[in-house]
């Protein structure tokens, strides 16, 4: 299967080790992966101020690049940003007036797929995996629970690598940083990030993985400012591990 990656603006200029895993990972399973360059932001930010066509400008050069890529499927390692494409586009699109983007985002939106869903949905296409045998607890993304209504398939991958998973109350709270929410309230952002890792630190456990990096970097970052012995991972690079591991060759 030909799969296009969308690799986010935050992973592209925060974490490209998850790119490179996720990467890593679909190659490990027998697609051929595509890096559209023309791709730019989802547009998400400008949308959820308001600015729709600013949004729809910027949303426009990543639709046009991803549509002239003719993916099989387009995967999105980060929930916020495949719940933009997916769900969002064709209003986007429709609110600024673009109606014929508007129909090319909703029969794209057919093909997107959240990189958790994606893995799970294709499960028996993963080589061995490696038992990695650690302690982690997963935070379940906002946009992944409540738009994409994805819960399941994350956890059952973190199970495949031979992790155990640990259960705490804050698992699926929200994080705190939704975008401009950790913009415009920063003091109740903060707050939002200090009660899921004191969960945690309750929990006795040192290890997160999630699957959307926007919460892992405000998780990390506030970990490493409060001194909190943390380690943040996103699942694509667990999985990577746990695929090199086993002599997979994920890299």
């Amino acid at each position: 299967m030909r799969v296009s990656l969308f690799v986010t603006c935050l992973v592209d200029g925060f974490a490209p080790e998850v790119g490179t895993a996720a990467v890593g990972v679909l190659r490990a399973m027998g697609h051929e992966v595509a890096f559209p360059e023309g791709q730019t932001c989802c547009g998400q930010p400008a949308w959820n101020s308001g600015f729709a066509r600013d949004a729809a400008r910027v949303a426009a050069t990543s639709l046009d690049a991803l549509v002239a890529d003719h993916p099989d499927a387009v995967v999105v390692p980060a929930g916020s940003c495949a719940t933009m494409i997916k769900v969002f586009w064709p209003e986007l699109f429709d609110v600024a007036g673009d109606h014929a983007r508007a129909a090319q985002a909703a029969a794209l939106g057919e093909k997107v797929h959240e990189f958790s869903a994606f893995v799970a949905a294709h499960e028996d296409e993963l080589p061995a995996l490696a038992p990695l045998g650690e302690t982690v607890a997963y935070h379940h993304s906002c946009h992944m629970l409540r738009e994409l209504r994805i819960e399941d398939e994350p956890e059952s991958l973190v199970a495949a690598t031979g992790c155990r998973a640990v259960e705490w109350p804050e698992a699926q709270r929200c994080c705190g940083f939704g975008g401009l929410f950790s913009m415009k309230l920063p003091e109740t952002s903060v707050a939002m990030a200090d009660d899921k890792l004191e969960g945690l630190e309750r929990a006795g456990v040192t290890e997160l993985v999630g699957s959307d990096s926007s919460c892992l970097m405000h998780l990390r970052t506030r970990a490493e400012h409060e001194h909190r012995p943390i380690h943040v991972r996103h699942l694509a690079e667990l999985l990577a591990e746990s695929i090199e591991r086993a002599g997979g060759g994920a890299s």
